[in-house]
């Protein structure tokens, strides 16, 4: 049992490696990168939990339920329930660092994973809607951790940094999907349904990356982030400490999360009902597999080139990008033959494209907008706006196929995109 001495001796030998990476820059560029490289790697795994479910949740509703109108809720409950994660995970991360609270919400995710496998078996709705709700911690907090790469970035870093860490969700996203038969016939081997395989991956994957996360991201980002802001704060006229950093800009946030809000929503309403439309028409989970796998690659591996862009041609320009990106995605979801593997290949291809440059545009300016005392709270407060747009999207996406049809649904969502386009130019005016 360590004595009291050994304590002190441990919190000494604690607090001076703290202060060597406040104090030396050298120190802040090598725990940037390291941070960079453990949330990476969580994101591998956390990819892979965030797109086992996407893929079948739909057709699991669907089946256990026996009818389309309601096939939109699994997305919307996922997406709900990772609105009040993102808001305990940033509360979580402003109170203690990006380490417990990431760790936090994987584990949790992977837990919800469990409860809709035990569902599946049992066929019991309520259960399957209930783990569904905290299965969504794990998709909020993979979506959390593209914040903690920021922390120790400087403004023409931010996009860059961003991006480098969804990059590599792309490697567990891809693979998620294809792996669908593969799991499925895993589940079916042990007693469990098909539809449920892919769960049994995601609450593996989950659960990994939070021990990741608990174990390698020390010493915290966000916890050294701010101790470097107190550091360089300097005495006013009055005597009183004044921080260097810029005050928060409020359009900055505003356009932030709306742009974010807008991406979330035409993206998620749009791939929760194409499963659905292409088995209608005739696919099999394989052909499901790979149009989704292409979307979610679309989503994340363009991220890399997406953050330089963003860094270099700016917030508002990639903004508008992503608006009319999603148009055309919509445009071609609306009016290809149901039969086309091809043209539902791109148009799902520039759904995730549009919603990447979406994203990290948006991710950038709510970073640029904030101070660091604030950040994680700002940011899981605009996080839990995000996921409920994306519950809005597919609790409403069966819902509009069902009454009218899928053609309807696209065009709509494509239309909505553009007005993104009027907020991030307004953001542009005077802060306030």
């Amino acid at each position: 049992m360590m004595s009291q001495k050994d304590s002190v001796k441990a919190l000494d030998a604690q607090t001076a490696s703290l202060q060597m990476n406040i104090n030396s820059s050298e120190k802040q560029k090598a725990l940037y990168k390291r941070t960079l490289f453990v949330v990476s790697i969580s994101q591998i795994f956390g990819g892979a939990g965030l797109a086992a479910g996407v893929t079948v949740g739909a057709l699991l509703a669907q089946q256990m339920l026996g009818t389309d109108a309601y096939a939109g809720i699994p997305s919307s409950l996922l997406t709900l329930g990772s609105a009040g994660a993102a808001l305990l995970v940033g509360r979580l991360s402003q109170a203690f660092g990006r380490r417990t609270g990431l760790s936090a919400g994987f584990i949790i995710g992977g837990l919800g994973a469990i409860g809709v496998i035990i569902s599946a078996i049992i066929n019991s709705v309520f259960l399957l809607f209930t783990s569904l709700l905290v299965y969504g911690a794990g998709s909020a907090t993979n979506l959390q951790a593209r914040y903690a790469g920021t922390d120790l970035a400087n403004s023409k870093q931010r996009a860059t940094a961003i991006s480098m860490t969804m990059v590599f969700t792309t490697f567990g996203a891809v693979a998620g999907p294809n792996l669908v038969n593969v799991m499925g016939n895993f589940a079916l081997s042990i007693g469990v349904p098909s539809l449920a395989g892919p769960f049994i991956l995601g609450a593996a994957a989950y659960i990994l990356a939070g021990i990741v996360l608990f174990i390698m991201l020390r010493p915290d980002p966000l916890v050294i982030a701010r101790m470097i802001q107190e550091a360089n704060q300097v005495p006013n006229d009055k005597g009183q400490l004044a921080t260097t950093e810029h005050t928060e800009n409020k359009r900055g946030i505003i356009a932030g999360a709306t742009l974010m809000v807008l991406t979330q929503m035409v993206m998620v309403a749009i791939m929760t009902m194409t499963p659905v439309h292409m088995m209608h028409h005739g696919h099999g989970l394989g052909p499901v597999g790979l149009v989704i796998g292409f979307h979610i690659g679309a989503m994340y591996l363009p991220s890399l080139v997406t953050g330089v862009l963003v860094d270099k041609l700016g917030r508002t320009a990639m903004a508008i990008g992503s608006g009319t990106t999603l148009l055309l995605a919509g445009l071609i979801a609306a009016f290809a033959p149901g039969d086309s593997m091809v043209l539902l290949v791109l148009a799902l291809t520039l759904l995730g494209l549009g919603w990447n440059f979406g994203l990290i545009s948006g991710t950038a300016l709510i970073v640029d907008s904030t101070e660091t005392s604030t950040r994680a709270k700002t940011q899981g407060t605009v996080d839990v706006l995000i996921a409920l747009s994306g519950a809005a999207g597919g609790a409403l996406s069966g819902m509009i196929v069902a009454g009218s049809s899928y053609l309807t649904l696209s065009l709509s969502g494509g239309i909505l995109s553009l007005l993104l386009i009027p907020v991030v130019i307004w953001s542009r005016g005077r802060k306030k």
